[in-house]
């Protein structure tokens, strides 16, 4: 695990991951009607290790697109979207960040909405009972990011920081990426590292299906709302059919009992139509922080 803040240089690493990456194991795979597959990538977040949602979901996208789907899993972000803008995916759920890194290749295909709007916020989480309300209290902290690509669990502190005028490389003792939003709260939760950057969407999903260990850290600080994570295609295929069948059934979920499922289980009131301007904030960030990362 990398200590202190490296530099990103995620555009120099990024087509050396796509072409290591070019077989592509499907989690799940059923057949569908003759037509061909949709392959679609899933990045590290904390709901992906449930392989009761990843079967509902598989079974929900294969009746209501008419294709077998093939869901395949990476481990980190910039694996999975050098995945989709090389097409060996057809589409992806990804961050924020990459796709603002990427606008010119890729094309949203839909946007999750999360308590009425496609919008989620980067908690700052510390232990629960620790006595700190700033950033600058955090100096000399063990800190646990989820990922270099990530919106919330990187790039959102990283900025803050950036505004301050703090130096990542000596503000922080030690840092470290877990790429797993849920295992940012576990770090935080047993003082692996007394501060860590995580998705306020999964803080909160987590302290209702995993209560006692999210009650071990508290949100410091909640950013501004960003736009919520979404699901991408690249240029390429972004006027395809299979494309415009994927995303009218993630929009048409909330509409099907199996996608009602789904939801409830990502506790997301469904997809919405896609919208750029949602991620001008996460973009804004981007342009501040050119030349540093």
């Amino acid at each position: 695990m990398p200590e202190n803040f490296p530099m990103h240089g995620g555009r120099r690493r990024f087509f050396a991951a796509a072409c290591g990456a070019m077989a592509l194991p499907a989690l799940v795979r059923r057949a569908g009607a003759g037509s061909a597959p949709i392959r679609f990538g899933l990045t590290p977040v904390f709901l992906t290790n449930d392989l009761e949602l990843l079967n509902s979901l598989q079974r929900y996208l294969s009746s209501a697109t008419g294709h077998e789907v093939e869901l395949v899993r990476r481990r980190t972000y910039q694996e999975v979207t050098a995945l989709l803008i090389s097409r060996q995916l057809d589409a992806a759920w990804i961050c924020g960040y990459p796709y603002v890194q990427y606008r010119e290749q890729l094309r949203l295909v839909a946007v999750p909405v999360w308590n009425g709007k496609p919008l989620y916020q980067s908690y700052l989480i510390v232990g629960a009972d620790r006595q700190v309300t700033d950033i600058g209290q955090l100096a000399g902290d063990i800190h646990a990011f989820s990922d270099p690509d990530s919106n919330s669990g990187y790039l959102v502190t990283r900025a803050l920081m950036h505004s301050r005028g703090l130096d990542p490389e000596v503000f922080f003792r030690k840092s470290f990426f877990t790429y797993a939003h849920r295992d940012v709260i576990r770090a935080v939760a047993a003082g692996l590292a007394q501060s860590g950057s995580v998705d306020g969407y999964v803080w909160e999903v987590l302290q209702d299906s995993e209560p006692d260990l999210v009650s071990r850290t508290r949100p410091m600080r909640k950013s501004e709302f960003l736009g919520f994570p979404p699901i991408a295609t690249s240029e390429a295929l972004a006027g395809s059919g299979t494309i415009a069948a994927l995303s009218q059934a993630l929009r048409k979920m909330a509409d099907d009992p199996l996608g009602r499922e789904v939801l409830a289980m990502l506790r997301l009131d469904g997809f919405g139509e896609p919208d750029d301007s949602v991620f001008d904030g996460i973009a804004a960030k981007v342009a501040m922080l050119r030349g540093v990362l």
